[in-house]
């Protein structure tokens, strides 16, 4: 608990904790200040004015109403994928680690054989495949299932170095079996850790929403950030100086990733040890 404390005693997690509680309150709260619309259409490529703050796109809806919905849907994909990503890789890690042998063999082989595949070549030839159905939810299952591995060969490493601590040793002779002694033993010692590694698989998939939707493979019935990009793209907003179509949604991305990176930095410099000399 006063490691969690000391965090607050940290300029750079204190900037990025505000930056990341800025994003919420844009996606949850900003809807009570101003009346999101994305069905009325008006005037195609707007310029900001007091009807339209931030403008219109190319088919005249609303750009504000526009990046909350794609605020909440991008960070919905980010959420969901990071909890996957860091649940399966940490549960695979921490009983590869602790349970060594071949056990331990046969994950670190299925784990090298994903780190091998590129990533995103995957993520692309996966929703390609996909002509219908392709949703928010569907999307962020895909980007989990092919960027775990990074979270169970991390923890892997934790959890190894764990099994031979005394208390792990006490565990075996009072009895407990491996799933007992993973979650109340292991796990608990880890959390601080798996907790970064959920910030990184949350960043991650974010901006892997943001890459493939803004190469049209985003949702088919949903606005997202990446989305936003894509149709700025092809309708040469860019090239047309309709910079309202692409800079607040390329700002909103850059602002969450690097509010991530910032939170992940300052915990590693309170949590490990190494760094705190």
């Amino acid at each position: 608990m006063k490691m969690f404390l000391n965090l607050f005693k940290s300029p750079s997690f204190l900037i990025g904790i505000s930056l990341f509680l800025l994003t919420i309150c844009l996606a949850l709260f900003f809807p009570f200040f101003y009346h999101i619309d994305v069905r009325t259409m008006s005037a195609p490529m707007m310029p900001p004015s007091r009807e339209h703050w931030l403008g219109t796109n190319h088919m005249g809806f609303d750009m504000v109403s526009l990046l909350v919905r794609g605020l909440r849907s991008s960070l919905y994909v980010g959420f969901l994928a990071g909890i996957i990503a860091t649940t399966v890789g940490t549960l695979l890690g921490v009983y590869a680690g602790f349970k060594g042998g071949w056990q331990d063999e046969v994950i670190t082989l299925l784990t090298n054989i994903f780190v091998v595949i590129p990533q995103f070549v995957v993520l692309i030839l996966i929703s390609s495949s996909m002509k219908e159905g392709r949703s928010l939810t569907l999307i962020a299952v895909i980007i989990a299932l092919t960027s775990w591995t990074w979270s169970a060969r991390a923890v892997r490493a934790q959890s190894s170095s764990l099994k031979s601590r005394d208390h792990i040793a006490l565990a075996h002779v009072n009895g407990n079996g491996t799933l007992r002694i993973v979650l109340y033993q292991i796990l608990p010692y880890l959390f601080s850790y798996v907790f970064m590694v959920f910030i990184i698989q949350t960043a991650s998939g974010i901006i892997s929403e943001s890459c493939i939707s803004m190469i049209g493979l985003g949702p088919y019935d949903s606005v997202s950030l990446g989305t936003i990009l894509n149709d700025a793209m092809r309708n040469e907003a860019l090239s047309d100086g309709a910079w309202w179509a692409f800079m607040p949604a390329t700002v909103l991305i850059s602002m969450i990733v690097f509010a991530f990176y910032v939170i992940n930095t300052s915990m590693e410099g309170v949590f490990n040890p190494r760094l705190r000399k």
